[in-house]
């Protein structure tokens, strides 16, 4: 499921529609002594051109003659060269020979253009990007995306496993349509932004099955200091509770290793003296390892991790993540 990021988003295989067809009311003001040719400008040069007759491209254009004749006449003079040899047969300059087949492109670029924003508003995007935290692409991304895949079956799924800052900066970059990562309102907060509360779940303290904090029923904190620590690396949401709730009560974190793999904090601590504070679902994911055993932190209720989908609210039009808000949405809130 994991795969690169890749930030090219719009499908570069359109084939160009090869007619003249409608040309969009939108464009942009002359200003003063700057070239800035209209579409509508140069599709009245191409239909002129090919048809050889203004009164002629009138009629494929659907306007009037004195439309077309202006509309080529602002690009003369934008250009600043003339086009047409005026006459019975309308025929083309050195300059217009010249410029004809860059209006082609001009043009087969901009009806391409259309089609790729279309297709993005149907739905029709060629992938959909997501970055998240471990835990959610391994126990929570499953549970979502056949639904994903079944209603946009011609759409590539690419899913990148990272901490909560790294997966916000791909998406604040473009790289990503959305993150889920720990709720910090510190790097969320943006204006651009919207969240979506996931699920919360409370941390407990993981130990090998003979460590001394085993006989606590709930150990505390004053306790949990004693000993030395595994912790996520800097840029987890997680290190930062930790950090925080030591920090809350007046205690030393003495960290002695970091990890950015989840797989890894079983297989350290099973053989040491080390702790490490997790999440319930890594603590589940971790207990499965024989010669481990987890025990639940005091004042849990302060202490749980709340998850988030994070996307920026012009990419919430778009269908597929429409939709993706929408599944998750019916996940449970609460994961213990």
């Amino acid at each position: 499921m994991m795969a690169e990021l890749r930030p090219n988003r719009i499908p570069g295989n359109i084939t160009p529609r090869e007619s003249f067809g409608k040309v969009p009311k939108a464009t942009r003001g002359r200003g003063s002594g700057a070239t800035c040719m209209r579409m509508e400008e140069v599709r009245a040069f191409l239909v002129v051109a090919e048809t050889g007759s203004f009164q002629k491209a009138a009629q494929v254009c659907g306007v009037s003659q004195p439309t077309v004749s202006r509309q080529v006449q602002a690009l003369e003079a934008d250009l600043g060269v003339q086009l047409f040899h005026r006459a019975a047969q309308v025929k083309l300059t050195v300059a217009g020979e010249t410029f004809l087949s860059h209006a082609r492109k001009i043009w087969q670029e901009w009806q391409a253009a259309e089609v790729a924003l279309q297709e993005l508003q149907q739905g029709k995007q060629p992938e959909l990007c997501v970055a998240a935290i471990h835990s959610v692409v391994a126990y929570v991304l499953p549970q979502f995306l056949p639904r994903l895949c079944t209603r946009f079956p011609h759409m590539q799924l690419r899913v990148t496993a990272l901490g909560s800052d790294r997966a916000l900066k791909v998406l604040k970059d473009g790289l990503v349509d959305v993150a889920v990562v720990m709720d910090n309102p510190n790097l969320i907060g943006h204006a651009e932004f919207l969240s979506h509360p996931l699920y919360e779940e409370s941390i407990g303290v993981l130990m090998a099955h003979d460590h001394p904090l085993q006989k606590y029923a709930v150990v505390p904190w004053a306790c949990l200091a004693q000993y030395p620590q595994v912790v996520f690396k800097d840029g987890y949401g997680m290190r930062r509770l930790v950090e925080k709730g030591f920090a809350h009560y007046g205690l030393t974190l003495s960290v002695a290793l970091e990890l950015n793999a989840p797989e890894a904090f079983a297989g350290v601590i099973r053989q040491t003296q080390m702790v490490a504070l997790l999440p319930e679902r890594l603590l589940q994911e971790a207990l499965r390892v024989p010669g481990l055993t987890s025990r639940p932190v005091a004042d849990g209720d302060l202490w749980r991790r709340k998850v988030v989908a994070v996307t920026s609210k012009d990419r919430l039009d778009l269908p597929p993540i429409a939709y993706f808000y929408e599944l998750i949405q019916s996940y449970p809130s609460q994961a213990d």
